[in-house]
């Protein structure tokens, strides 16, 4: 047999095949989340297209910001505990008391802030207090779970887990649409739904094996939790802050920029949309190097995925400024953004993924710390540039490009200043990095 077909069949007997199942979750998730937005927001007109992309934002900046650390901490407990031969039952209950307790006070802070919210995010739509307060739940409910999967290296479960999720949404908007629903609240309250529907598919075909075990501290879900958190909630913030900002800094006078800028919003994610679907198309080749014992590619994969990812970062703006507006006709009943302001936009998204592959690459080596940190700084400039250039649309495409310039500047100087660390880093840490943080758009 020749040799490179038997390194491929080598490479490919390497493969974990619950690998394939998270990088085919991630893809299809990927789809159908972007097909849910398209589906909301053809439904919805004017003020309540403006409060359903603002609600999106704001779900998905505290629900995965919150609850997707906790997910990460459960996992690395558990897969220790497994590989010490020891039981997770305590851990995982320590877990959902601390996921039912985050959740009670997260609940709280959106009852008492929805006066608030309903005046500056909800355009006065009440119904979108219960799809937060849900959602909030059902999301706890849904990280804990896939933290419980991967630990246990159940990632078959854990891919079917994301792809279900997301299309049980889009299903459920498909039928409000077709019933000719226009409440914004209500297309809302399909984030909150969805989990608990996907949730009790994929547990009854294969339920985790919890079994009893040694007691489990605090400290045993918190190595990292703090840093974890802090940057979970700053990349969803980086992330969203052009949709947050265009809400917050809007005036009467900006209300037809606001219900546009939903539109374009999601046209100029496509970049993100195409890097979720090549991360979950590179996972297994990744898996399967580490697999296989080649330990020393952590540094050259991660090259790789870079020269991919900054692909299409450029080919996403290109295509936001040649074809974006056309595309977006096509997509969305009221697309208004000119070519140059979405491929700003486009260009954001571009910079945001070349950040978060860095972030990826970081927390693979153990550095959550700066990863938190280049958040944090990303943030900060964004909220700066919002604050002083004029012009709604401009400063919020701007502040993006440059939040996530910024974040992606603090990090890459990290990354070269870790480059011993790479050489002695197996690419299954990076792996695990990319399969334990989807991101939504």
């Amino acid at each position: 047999m020749p040799d490179p077909i038997r390194r491929l069949r080598h490479l490919g007997e390497a493969i974990p095949t619950g690998t394939v199942s998270v990088g085919v979750g991630l893809v299809i998730s990927s789809i159908t989340a972007y097909a849910f937005v398209v589906v909301a927001l053809n439904a919805l007109d004017g003020s309540a297209k403006a409060a359903f992309s603002a609600f999106w934002a704001v779900v998905f900046v505290i629900g995965p910001g919150f609850f997707l650390p906790l997910e990460q901490e459960v996992a690395r407990a558990l897969a220790h505990r497994e590989a010490q031969g020891e039981g997770g039952r305590p851990l995982v209950v320590r877990a959902v008391r601390m996921g039912a307790i985050l959740t009670t006070v997260l609940v709280v802070a959106v009852l008492v802030a929805t006066p608030w919210l309903s005046t500056e995010i909800y355009h006065g739509d009440n119904l979108f207090a219960l799809s937060l307060s849900l959602s909030l739940v059902s999301f706890c409910m849904l990280h804990l779970t896939r933290g419980v999967l991967a630990g246990e290296g159940r990632f078959r479960s854990y891919g079917e887990l994301i792809a279900i999720d997301s299309s049980v949404r889009v299903m459920l908007a498909i039928g409000l649409a077709f019933a000719g629903v226009h409440s914004a609240g209500l297309y809302a309250l399909c984030l909150g739904l969805s989990p608990l529907i996907a949730l009790p598919i994929v547990l009854l075909r294969g339920r985790p094996d919890l079994r009893p075990g040694p007691d489990a501290p605090i400290s045993e879900l918190s190595a990292n939790l703090g840093w974890l958190l802090a940057a979970s909630v700053l990349v969803q913030l980086v992330s969203y802050a052009p949709l947050l900002g265009v809400n917050l800094l809007s005036t009467e006078a900006d209300r037809d920029i606001v219900t546009g800028f939903a539109s374009a919003f999601f046209v100029a994610r496509v970049p993100i949309l195409a890097f979720q679907a090549v991360q979950g198309t590179l996972l297994p080749k990744l898996a399967g190097l580490a697999g296989a014992g080649q330990h020393d590619e952590f540094r050259r994969g991660f090259n790789r995925l870079m020269v991919v990812v900054i692909g299409i970062a450029v080919l996403g703006t290109l295509g936001a400024y040649v074809a974006g507006p056309f595309v977006g006709g096509i997509l969305f009943k009221d697309f208004t953004m000119s070519a140059s302001s979405l491929a700003l936009l486009a260009a954001g998204s571009g910079v945001f993924i070349v950040a978060l592959t860095m972030a990826q690459a970081l927390v693979a080596l153990g550095d959550h710390r700066i990863t938190a940190i280049a958040w944090a700084f990303g943030l900060v400039a964004s909220l700066i540039v919002m604050a002083t250039i004029s012009g709604l649309e401009l400063r919020v495409d701007l502040g993006f490009l440059v939040g996530s310039a910024v974040s992606a500047l603090v990090m890459g100087i990290a990354l070269m200043a870790e480059q011993k660390k790479m050489a002695t880093t197996s690419i299954s840490a990076l792996v695990d990095a990319i399969e334990h943080e989807p991101i939504e758009l």
